[in-house]
């Protein structure tokens, strides 16, 4: 018998990240320079970082 490729048993969740000021962080993309950037920023309090793993 074949089992199922290890692709399609992959599940797809997505993760919610939280600032210390209690904001749930989103993720942007920016252009700049001709290149996009991913940039992790809190609504509520308008931290930016880089990742979201930044923000602890």
């Amino acid at each position: 018998m074949a089992g199922a490729s290890k692709n399609s048993r992959t599940t797809v969740a997505t993760q919610k990240f939280m600032c210390p000021c209690g904001g749930e962080i989103a993720m942007k993309t920016l252009m700049e320079n001709g290149r996009l950037r991913n940039i992790a920023e809190c609504p509520k309090c308008k931290r930016v970082e880089r990742r979201p793993k930044d923000f602890k």
